[in-house]
């Protein structure tokens, strides 16, 4: 497989060389590694097949198209699955990039279909001779790179939530109601991907996985209190959201309210109106005061002192 069929790898070193793989025919798989591929080539597909020497489970679950976050310990490696929040251009955050990883202590092979900027960092890193020194520090920055990303998506949600609060309180307008809608659904999509992504991340704590140093364990740790306090913020969001739902279905319905309620007595308004000029206009023995040059005055007036009396009933009964 020549570079370019592989997206990234780098070897693992104690020292701050930059140390790249530009060929899986001349790698040390004796040097510890990591190898980032696209699982959707086929020429991913057939070395995984014929040349990773990995167990099948492994390079079935690294080529599987639909995933959930997890973390499985496997002989001497550990299967992990994680998400990372969507930020490519005109993307949407809570449509969640996934990641799979084989990780042993010797080498990391992971897996995606589009572009994860965490892991696009930490190539970067390696770039620039300050990568990760081992596996288990590779998967502690890129958690750490992952968190910090969705610290970002859940503060602008956040945001959004606050700006929609202070409109209702301005003007409430079904524009509003979409856009309140739009971040309902985001709310609850990205809230779906993290408690398994909580989860998985507690499963790398267990003692059944003896990969991760002391303050690995320490920093995976605070990653996971991380999720945690985004669920909780992300409920919180989400109940505010839920009184935001309610207080513009209540002031849309007012309004609506307000103008039935003025509809209504416009038309209250001319119905007597109405009713009289259709009397008059029934032309049975012909009209009343035809021959009369001031009936037609006469009959304004009556209007008039017809509308004058409504108006005068209304106020006295509080209708408006």
């Amino acid at each position: 497989m020549r570079q370019t069929e592989f997206i990234y790898g780098y070897y693992f070193t104690q020292d701050d060389q930059v140390n790249k793989i530009t060929s899986l025919e001349n790698i040390d798989v004796c040097k510890p590694h990591w190898l980032h591929f696209d699982y959707t080539l086929p020429s991913t597909k057939l070395w995984f097949e014929k040349h990773s020497q990995l167990p099948t489970v492994v390079s079935n679950a690294l080529l599987d198209e639909e995933t959930r976050p997890r973390a499985t310990p496997l002989n001497d490696g550990v299967l992990i699955s994680l998400r990372g929040v969507n930020l490519s251009p005109n993307s949407d955050p809570e449509d969640m990039v996934s990641i799979r990883l084989w990780v042993t202590k010797n080498k990391v092979i992971s897996t995606r279909r589009r572009t994860l900027l965490s892991t696009k960092d930490i190539a970067s890193d390696f770039d620039n001779g300050c990568g990760p020194k081992t596996s288990s520090e590779f998967i502690s920055v890129l958690t750490e790179r992952l968190i910090s990303r969705m610290s970002n998506t859940v503060y602008e949600i956040e945001e959004n939530i606050s700006d929609i609060e202070e409109k209702i309180l301005i003007s409430s307008t079904h524009s509003l109601r979409n856009e309140l809608s739009a971040t309902r659904r985001q709310i609850i999509s990205l809230r779906r991907y993290l408690s398994p992504q909580r989860e998985a991340m507690a499963q790398l704590l267990s003692d059944k996985i003896t990969l991760f140093t002391s303050e690995e364990k320490i920093q995976l740790r605070e990653a996971t209190d991380q999720i945690t306090r985004f669920i909780e913020d992300l409920d919180s969001i989400k109940d505010r959201a839920i009184v935001c739902q309610e207080e513009l279905n209540n002031t849309l319905a007012e309004q609506m309210n307000n103008r039935m309620f003025v509809l209504s007595v416009v038309a209250a308004l001319f119905l007597p109106l109405g009713f009289l000029t259709g009397l008059l206009g029934i032309n049975v023995g012909g009209i009343p005061g035809a021959e009369n040059s001031n009936a037609f005055g006469l009959f304004i007036i009556i209007l008039i002192a017809v509308v004058v009396f409504q108006i005068w009933l209304f106020k006295k009964k509080k209708w408006f």
